[in-house]
């Protein structure tokens, strides 16, 4: 009646760490964030710090705070660790990340302190990464995190005035907490689980240098986004243009007109949608009409400008062979 289910060595499918396993994680980061609760974008491979090489750089969109990744064939051992505390450092990492085919119980217990004794802006993760199989099946991946912070336990024990949200943050926390719930559980839209005192929240795109967004802004506005940063302005308002030049498409598959910006001041740029709204002055009940504004066009962004990002990124691929 049922199959056995086999473990496949990772090494039977990367053989080489650096050549193989690495370059996968990078093109499957979104599945490791999603383990973990995070919006992880990759910003680096292979990032330099002095003599070193950190595997993978990223950042949690949420709240564009720095991610470290290291990752391994093999078990863990102790100079990786050294390594993972080194990069942790260089990079003023808030999220470190262990990534390998089993946790040492010294290594496991080594970062189970960290997490106790660091601040709660510190986050150490380990994960390990299976390949299974049942029978003779195509082999499938799973990421299966073994330490993983305690954030009751930080928060009680390590909150301080200095990272107290103001009253207005606190707003902000509860609104963005409801929105992210709505559509991690709803619609599968998001992997983020904690919200944050801010006025913004960031979602991964699943394109690297693109984000959609949901904003209170100035003037009493709520905003919802295509965010554009490929790290380079001339990039950036590339494929603005390049979005543009498909407005008359983009803007009757969207079902209304859109603002297309340039942002003074910043190398990035955007597409956005804008209502009334603010978290202070809106009742609870235009709040909650906010909230389904804001997930009704993420969800809106997020079908009509996936194939027009993957179309730019194609163009941009055969310019350049070309």
């Amino acid at each position: 009646m049922f199959g056995s289910l086999k473990k496949v060595p990772l090494r039977n499918m990367w053989p080489h760490e650096a050549l193989d396993f690495t370059p996968w994680l990078a093109e499957n980061i979104d599945s490791l964030g999603l383990a973990l609760g995070l919006e992880l974008e990759l910003i680096k491979e292979e990032a330099c710090v002095g003599d070193f090489s950190l595997d993978l750089l990223a950042k949690d969109l949420s709240t564009s705070k720095v991610a470290i990744i290291e990752n391994q064939l093999t078990q863990t051992d102790h100079d990786h660790l050294g390594k993972l505390l080194t990069y942790a450092a260089g990079f003023d990492a808030s999220f470190v990340i262990w990534v390998a085919e089993s946790i040492r119980e010294e290594h496991r217990q080594a970062l189970e302190w960290l997490n106790n004794r660091t601040d709660t802006e510190t986050q150490f993760f380990a994960v390990v990464v299976e390949v299974l199989k049942i029978d003779d099946s195509k082999p499938a991946y799973n990421f299966k995190p073994i330490v993983f912070p305690n954030e009751w336990h930080k928060s009680k024990t390590k909150h301080t005035a200095s990272n107290q949200a103001s009253p207005k943050g606190e707003k902000y926390r509860n609104y963005f907490q409801y929105l992210i719930d709505e559509l991690r559980e709803k619609y599968h839209f998001t992997s983020a689980r904690a919200g944050q005192p801010q006025n913004w929240y960031t979602f991964s795109s699943g394109i690297s240098g693109s984000s959609f967004g949901a904003n209170f802004c100035q003037g009493s506005k709520v905003r919802t986004e295509l965010y554009i940063d490929r790290g380079d302005a001339d990039e950036n308002m590339q494929l603005l243009q390049y979005l543009e030049q498909h407005k008359t498409t983009i803007e009757a598959e969207f079902g209304c007109a859109l603002s297309w910006e340039s942002i003074d001041g910043k190398r990035a740029t955007r597409v956005a949608i804008y209502k009334d709204g603010s978290i202070e002055k809106s009742s609870a009940a235009e709040l909650e009409l906010i909230t389904e504004w804001h997930i009704k066009n993420l969800l809106k962004f997020k079908s009509v400008f996936t194939k027009h990002l993957k179309s730019f990124n194609h163009v941009s691929i055969n310019t350049l062979v070309d």
